[in-house]
């Protein structure tokens, strides 16, 4: 069967100018192709521009040249930042009906799909908390819930776990990849850490030092269900040892 084109980037740029005036190109000619139900990575250096490609996507930046294409007439796009960017005033519950108070799609149908995404992410016992009364991962995880309520085409996540431990960090990992398959989603994930974008993706892209364009586009094929004993196999290692290495040149 043949895949569902859902975003297509062609020969995408973009330039900014700094504070004295100079051009500085952020992204070159990119070329990706995004498929219905991808769990894409986006690795590179520091600056190479993969928050921006992010964004460009996800329409929060504009850009230069070249071309974005979504294949669905409704470009509905989910993002989540490193910070949770919850309402402080606001419950779970209210944190994640909030887009839907937005769209003004509040239905029964709606309502009844954010009281399934709260128990997806294992908050069910917290939905009429503060977020005050919740861990840094308990508030990412409202996050995923909140971008996940209005049924977007791709969900986009700027390195969502940066800012946690270690371990909490595993679990969210776990987490997001469950949903993932739950869900049927497509996703483009930025970070910085290999090893946590190999676990997690089908495909990891490869960027270059600025200005970004793509290195590289590697197929990840560890099996749809992983747990973290995978970490441990020749293949995932083989896979993280090969990224590392292009990284480094």
């Amino acid at each position: 069967m043949k895949e569902k084109v859902v975003v297509a980037v062609k020969d995408l740029g973009k330039t900014f100018i700094s504070n004295t005036k100079e051009k500085m190109t952020a992204l070159d000619k990119v070329n990706l192709t995004v498929n219905e139900g991808d769990f894409i990575s986006l690795i590179g250096p520091s600056g190479c521009g993969k928050s921006t490609l992010l964004r460009i996507i996800s329409g929060l930046e504009s850009h230069d040249t070249g071309s974005l294409t979504f294949t669905s007439e409704d470009e509905n796009n989910g993002f989540v930042f490193q910070d949770s960017v919850l309402f402080p005033w606001k419950t779970v519950y209210q944190n994640v009906v909030f887009p839907l108070e937005i769209k003004k799609q509040k239905t029964k149908e709606t309502l009844a799909k954010v009281d399934e995404l709260i128990e997806m992410v294992g908050l069910e016992k917290f939905r009429n908390s503060l977020p005050k009364e919740l861990s840094g991962g308990m508030k990412q995880r409202v996050s995923i819930a909140r971008s996940l309520s209005y049924n977007p085409t791709v969900l986009m996540m700027d390195e969502p776990f940066g800012a946690l431990d270690a371990m909490t960090r595993d679990t969210l990992n776990l987490e997001l990849s469950r949903i993932w398959k739950e869900s049927g989603k497509t996703i483009l994930f930025v970070t910085h850490d290999i090893d946590e974008a190999v676990f997690l993706s089908t495909k990891v892209v490869i960027m270059s030092p600025r200005p970004g364009t793509i290195k590289e586009i590697l197929p990840i094929d560890l099996g749809e269900d992983r747990d973290l004993a995978v970490r441990g196999s020749e293949k995932f290692i083989e896979y993280s040892n090969y990224l590392r290495g292009l990284l480094e040149h």
